[in-house]
């Protein structure tokens, strides 16, 4: 016997907010009746039946592709169907992707005018999947409820948060329509919970914004510059949030302090802005494997841009140390994403990026132009997963970054890069050169300490206000087409 809320019949909407009123209403009944029968369970009172609720869904039916005219279109990236037929998506924490899914939904509606059904899916959501950051009830389970908890509810599954949508692999069972967004409900409540796990703050706070750095000294800059904004009446900034979920606030003395806050794996740090149009910043620390895990769950927030600032090996004699990278190209030799993403898919530059970078540097340096050329150069960037390739016999590494005409080598930047690429997230890197192994520049530590006091606060305001000026151009010029095919998910 299996006991489930009470079941709503699809409605039909030809009104965006109104579509999402009643997602809103799905899904919190559904996580209510979950919440209720976990908290009777731990609480030893429960029935013994089991316990089911379902993921809202959204479907629409096209029988033509055709877009209607609309006054001032954009003609955006997203918002449209590539074919005619029946499209369909599961849809999570409505609360959290109001603004999302009003967008998406109102585009839609406009674009072919049609009707969306909303409704209650067969996917079941998981009872892990319904409570908040401070509800930690499994941790009062005993041993033998939590052996009898699967037979009580859905527990997460896997092999229904695969990329296939993202990877271009995805085949519709029969029966199933063709899929209206890049990730599931399922696939995006796991990211949001490995979210709170890798950076220590909740995914409420992400901005839209996004910078990747692999060095702490980076983070505290931006903890120092996220402190002189909220001591500032004018700063555009409403709020500063550190690991731990502390918040300061604008004008607001602040209560609490992260000194007793022990770190998680890749801390998360936001400068809040209005409708999530600040900045995150999250340290993601050395190495591909990090950069793919951290950019797999950023992914499902739809971030508007990313942007890795790191530390690169400058490749070429020509260069000194503090010397800025622009990446153009990326030689990728970090494997985490052979598998998603086939070595034979070109990684382009997106222009937006490109200029938005190539501009805050010219800004912060006060160098303008064939002079700019002088600290920063535009090229190939190489990334591996092998910290000591210079230690690898026959100087094969050497010879394929050679003939690659790479300028710079680094661990992350390709992957992240790549998978902005794969969720069509837009993406850039500006990387500050370090170290010349190859001309006898090793990284040491008197050498390091000084190169950091002189680049990284510098480094770090150029990443910043890149963002700032992709914010100030407006997100309609942002999202390119390069990053999406012929036949795309509507979903941004």
């Amino acid at each position: 016997m299996t006991k489930s809320p009470p079941f709503h019949p699809p409605e039909r909407y030809t009104d965006a907010q109104a579509a999402l009123a009643q997602v809103q209403k799905l899904y919190e009944a559904a996580t209510l009746h979950l919440r209720e029968g976990m908290q009777q369970y731990v609480a030893g009172k429960g029935s013994g039946e089991r316990l089911r609720a379902c993921y809202p869904y959204v479907r629409l039916h096209a029988d033509s592709v055709s877009r209607r005219a609309q006054p001032g279109d954009k003609r955006l990236s997203y918002g449209f169907l590539s074919a005619p037929g029946r499209f369909e998506t599961t849809l999570t924490r409505p609360d959290l992707f109001a603004r999302y899914y009003r967008e998406q939904f109102g585009l839609l509606i406009a674009n072919h005018g049609v009707e969306l059904e909303v409704g209650i899916s067969h996917h079941p959501i998981p009872v892990h999947f319904c409570f908040g950051d401070n509800d930690h009830l499994e941790g009062s389970l005993s041993p033998q409820q939590r052996e009898r908890l699967r037979d009580l509810f859905d527990l997460p599954d896997l092999s229904a948060m695969d990329d296939g949508i993202a990877n271009g692999t995805f085949m519709a069972r029969h029966g199933e329509g063709q899929p209206l967004s890049l990730f599931t409900a399922p696939r995006v409540d796991y990211s949001l919970q490995r979210l709170r796990h890798y950076t220590g703050t909740a995914p409420e706070h992400f901005q839209n914004f996004v910078l990747f750095t692999n060095y702490q000294f980076y983070i505290d800059e931006f903890i120092a510059m996220g402190h002189a904004a909220m001591a500032d009446a004018n700063s555009p900034y409403a709020a500063f949030i550190e690991p731990g979920n502390i918040v300061h606030r604008k004008g607001v003395a602040s209560q609490q302090t992260s000194d007793s806050v022990r770190l998680p794996q890749m801390p998360g740090y936001h400068l809040v802005r209005k409708g999530h149009s600040g900045i995150t910043m999250v340290n993601i620390g050395v190495g591909p494997a990090n950069a793919k895990n951290i950019t797999d769950h950023i992914a499902v927030l739809r971030p508007h841009a990313w942007i890795m600032l790191g530390h690169c090996a400058g490749l070429r004699t020509t260069q000194q140390l503090g010397d800025y990278v622009l990446a153009h190209g990326y030689v990728r030799e970090d494997h985490v994403l052979d598998e998603e993403l086939p070595l034979w898919v070109p990684i382009p530059a997106l222009a937006e990026i490109q200029q938005a970078l190539e501009s805050a540097v010219s800004e912060v340096t006060q160098i303008q132009g064939a002079e700019l050329k002088r600290v920063m150069r535009t090229g190939t960037v190489a990334s591996t997963d092998n910290r000591n390739w210079e230690l690898l016999p026959d100087n094969a590494p050497q010879r394929r970054f050679s003939q690659s005409r790479a300028v710079a080598l680094d661990m992350e930047s390709a992957t992240i890069a790549a998978n902005g690429f794969r969720f069509r997230v837009p993406y850039g890197t500006l990387l500050c050169v370090s170290d010349k192994p190859l001309h006898g520049e090793i990284k040491l530590p008197g050498m390091a300490n000084h190169f950091y006091r002189e680049r990284v606060d510098q480094h770090l305001r150029i990443g910043v206000r890149a963002l700032e000026l992709l914010r100030e151009q407006g997100i309609d010029q942002l999202h390119s087409r390069k990053l999406r095919s012929f036949n795309e998910v509507a979903f941004q």
